[in-house]
């Protein structure tokens, strides 16, 4: 069998990509008010620029309670002005571009929104010291609409793609957990409750967007805490999604946003800079004094999702995108030999954005990255992602 050609075209459910590596979304920082600025759309053509098939929009709530902070995008009409503006801006660097869309359930700020926090059940908030409530099943269908909505607004934006966001915890996440989901109604107990969220949500985006758009979804492999979804369960989920015909492809991720954030992340956990970004005086109090059983550091290592993934790639026929640590070509190339479809980059892209044209031009080229992830507090802040810091 022939390998495919990692910088030749290739396709993504009704799309052809100009080659195989995807900008995964990565919190921007730059939407005050909850809109589209110019610094938005700059930061997605460099990367269009750079030479990536697609990138990313991180992250677009389909809901106000669903940001982790109230500046982030939560799609109404009203933006789709501002975000053609940001597609034909990608576009007119030969890239196709993807919207981020989801709700962050229990990892949404509800100081921030002014909008409690939702999530399976009930508990106080780790980050925000807050209750989160559990929703109800009037919530859930209202939340499953709005992702249809937030699809149908992608598409009238000219977006190419929409991913949904099902993994770090997050609203349908939570659903997935069994540590966070202790509800006895059809949206919990075991594996196919659990599941019920993610499916429908998919579904409804599907039945939304048609063929469109490609509709991607990011899944957790495994939350990376005690009690929470773990592989075994997380390939079942997979394989019944794939079962509905409703994602054109996988990207695979792990860890918890709510409970272990640095299990995604790897590498050095930068405490300080977490406590000076965190809002909450108490909350910086306790990043700096008890911080590091939250943000455990994690030894990196090239690919470290690999197998993980692997056990995924082997039950499945439906594409996937392999994400964790892919910094050089000779790592993107052996993750398409062994089935992977595209190769997802983060960090990597936020210290070069020009990286996948220098992987082109130069096949030993690595990345400058250090993997140091003084990029991540950002996330917390509600500031721009710091690019020189990879």
């Amino acid at each position: 069998m022939t390998q495919p050609a990692l910088f030749g075209p290739a396709r993504l459910g009704p799309l052809t990509l100009r080659n195989r590596f995807v900008k995964a979304a990565t919190f921007e920082g730059m939407t005050r008010g909850s809109r589209v600025s110019d610094e938005l759309i700059a930061f997605h053509r460099r990367h269009a620029a750079g030479g990536v098939a697609m990138t990313t929009v991180a992250y677009c709530a389909v809901a106000p309670e669903g940001r982790t902070e109230r500046h982030q995008l939560w799609m109404r009409p009203e933006l789709v002005p501002g975000l053609r503006r940001l597609t034909d801006a990608v576009h007119a660097e030969g890239a196709a571009v993807s919207a981020q869309i989801g709700h962050a359930g229990p990892v949404a700020d509800p100081r921030s929104n002014g909008l409690p926090a939702l999530g399976p059940s009930a508990r106080v908030g780790a980050q925000s010291l807050t209750r989160i409530r559990a929703a109800s099943r009037a919530d859930i269908a209202r939340i499953t609409r709005a992702h249809a909505q937030a699809a149908r607004l992608a598409v009238e934006a000219g977006f190419d793609a929409v991913e949904i966001h099902l993994g770090h915890n997050y609203f349908a996440s939570a659903f997935l957990s069994p540590r966070l989901n202790h509800r006895d109604d059809a949206y919990g107990g075991d594996l196919a409750g659990r599941a019920r969220v993610a499916r429908e949500t998919a579904r409804a985006v599907r039945d939304a967007v048609g063929d469109r758009v490609a509709v991607l979804a990011k899944l957790n492999m495994d939350d990376g805490v005690p009690g929470g979804l773990w592989l075994d369960e997380s390939v079942q989920v997979a394989r019944r999604l794939e079962a509905d015909g409703s994602v054109d492809a996988l990207e695979l991720t792990a860890g918890s946003s709510l409970l272990n954030p640095m299990y995604l992340f790897r590498g050095d956990a930068p405490l300080r800079e977490f406590a000076a970004a965190m809002r909450n005086p108490v909350v910086r109090l306790g990043v700096r004094a008890v911080g590091g059983r939250f943000l455990r550091a994690y030894p990196y290592e090239e690919a470290y999702l690999l197998d993980s993934a692997r056990q995924f790639r082997a039950a499945l026929g439906l594409p996937l995108i392999l994400l964790g640590g892919i910094t050089r070509r000779e790592t993107a190339e052996r993750a398409l030999a062994e089935g992977f479809a595209f190769v997802a980059m983060a960090r990597a892209l936020l210290r070069e954005p020009d990286l996948v044209h220098r992987m082109e031009r130069e096949p030993g080229t690595r990345s400058l990255c250090i993997h140091c992830n003084k990029c991540m507090p950002t996330i917390y802040s509600g500031t721009r992602c710091v690019l020189a810091s990879g």
